[in-house]
């Protein structure tokens, strides 16, 4: 261990070459691999479990029976060289489980800042999850998902791989989502999935505007309810509304969909 007199438990297990900074706390019954990385102010409570090339950065708090560093559940793994980078300030509940990544895109399951992973939940691997993200109980990632800053993932529900969800979406309560979910929408259900509407709560906790969400519920009508296919819906839009970073990060999500993103809606849309 590269660290001085940090706050172990005796009944701790941590492999020589674990590398713990001296103000992280390791509780009882927990097990650190020897390529384990832990930073400052992080927390393991007790019967925590990390290992494989895991770097964990500050102000983590992980609670009992997470497993972190895991090899991927993938049947082309040969004890490759991968990892898991998990940033600051994160909150794993009992029983999360991350995943370190495959050889089959960057080598490296990502984690931001300030999210907090309910229990159960699941980040699989060659998963990117920005930050302020929301993970409620049993909400499962399939591998090589990106989940966009301030998304909510909700319970009991799960991501198809390869999948993205856009930037404050909202994913409800058992939902099975097998396509991108949009940027600042709510999508519900199963076989289909279908958008609500806006994320409205979210949005405004998070200092949005009604003229800004006004915009945004335009901008959503045209490419939803129109009857236009996705090329003649963001020229109408590009055509009507100027230029603004929620405009062009819409338009740069739709065009870099590679499976289709969840487009059946409900009539609660006009209900908002």
């Amino acid at each position: 261990m590269a660290a001085a007199e940090p706050g172990i438990h005796p009944s701790a297990v941590v492999r020589p070459g674990a590398v713990i900074d001296p103000g992280a706390t390791i509780g009882p019954f927990c097990y650190l691999g020897e390529r384990v990385t832990i930073g400052p102010g992080t927390t393991l409570e007790s019967h925590v479990r990390i290992d494989g090339w895991s770097e964990i950065g500050a102000g983590n708090r992980i609670s009992p029976f997470v497993a972190i560093g895991g090899a991927p559940q993938d049947v082309g793994y040969k004890g490759e060289e991968t990892r898991i980078r998990i940033g600051d300030r994160n909150i794993f509940r009992e029983n999360v489980t991350v995943h370190r990544a495959t050889t089959k895109q960057d080598r490296t399951t990502i984690i931001g800042d300030d999210n907090y992973f309910m229990a159960y939940s699941h980040v699989a691997h060659d998963c990117v999850v920005g930050s302020r993200t929301i993970f409620l109980h049993g909400g499962t990632l399939g591998g090589h998902v990106q989940v966009g800053d301030s998304a909510l993932i909700g319970a009991m529900s799960g991501v198809h791989q390869f999948c993205r969800i856009g930037r404050f979406a909202f994913m409800g309560g058992g939902s099975m989502v097998t396509q991108d979910v949009l940027p600042f929408c709510r999508v519900v259900g199963q076989r289909p999935v279908r958008v609500l509407g806006l994320n409205v709560v979210g949005l405004r906790r998070n200092g949005f505007t009604r003229e800004r969400l006004d915009v945004l519920k335009k901008i959503f009508k045209i490419l939803l309810f129109e009857g236009l296919n996705t090329t003649q819906a963001l020229e109408r839009i590009e055509t009507e509304f100027p230029p603004s970073p929620d405009r062009e990060e819409i338009a740069a999500f739709v065009r870099s969909a590679k499976r289709g993103f969840v487009k059946k809606t409900t009539d609660a849309w006009d209900n908002e």
